[in-house]
């Protein structure tokens, strides 16, 4: 029997048998706008408060002033859970763009190599005992680096050690906008999807004046998911995903 880490999102944990499998790496992959870090944001949240699993974000492209104000519009007071030790807010979009951070938990300018950045979450990780990890993203990660080669193996560092790190944890990663006239992509380098134990795909369509959210999930290892793609609001209180067929 797989265990879980259910995420809380009403409609997605009956998609996927209970939740994440417990302790492995999923990867959402959206272009701009989709929802990634809300969708992030809500597996923690409701990890804290739902199932005592404390959890770490790891910023790399907005400022953990900005995250905290945008999450108190569906009711999720972080800095609560960060007084209490059970949240914590990585800063490394400061780091990225060279400027000083006055958060508790930073990351430095000089030292954003994936081996360093992965020694510094996971010691804060350690010290709040936390069980759930998310890094946001994986394209702003590799950002320094020079080639795609270089970007490729950080990625595989970055899933061989979240997986011997015994947390179930989220990397996001961006996809360009869908186009009718080019294959469909799962990642921006290609990798992303093979190292990961699930891929959730987030998209935004336009159609003519109307507009609608889908998430499909396109796998998940030790687990019998929904293939098909379903519609989900966020509304004022995160995610809901909507059921289109009678899965499970």
């Amino acid at each position: 029997m797989v265990e879980r880490a259910p995420t809380g999102i009403p409609g997605l944990d009956d998609l996927i048998e209970g939740g994440f499998p417990k302790n492995r790496t999923m990867l959402v992959a959206g272009a701009c706008g989709t929802g990634k870090s809300i969708f992030s944001m809500q597996f923690l949240y409701n990890g804290v408060t739902q199932h005592q699993e404390p959890g770490v974000f790891v910023t790399f492209d907005e400022s953990p002033e900005n995250i905290r104000s945008d999450m108190l519009r569906f009711g999720w007071n972080l800095q609560e859970l960060e007084r209490h030790n059970l949240f914590a807010i990585v800063d490394g979009a400061s780091a990225r763009a060279g400027t000083p951070s006055s958060e508790h938990h930073a990351l430095a300018a000089n030292q954003l190599d994936v081996n360093r950045v992965l020694t510094d979450v996971l010691g804060i990780a350690r010290r709040i005992g936390a069980k759930r990890l998310v890094i946001d993203s994986i394209p702003a990660l590799g950002f320094q680096l020079e080639n795609e080669n270089e970007i490729r193996r950080a990625i595989l560092r970055v899933s061989q050690v979240l997986t011997k790190s015994g947390m179930s944890s989220i990397v996001t990663t961006e996809l360009p906008e869908a186009s009718g006239d080019e294959p469909v992509k799962f990642s921006k380098y290609g990798v992303e999807e093979y190292v990961a134990d699930g891929v959730v795909l987030l998209n935004f369509l336009s159609m003519g004046q109307q507009a609608a959210r889908t998430l499909y999930v396109r796998k998940m290892r030790g687990t019998k998911h929904s293939l098909e793609t379903h519609p989900f609001d966020i509304t004022e209180q995160g995610l809901h995903v909507k059921k289109v067929s009678g899965f499970g």
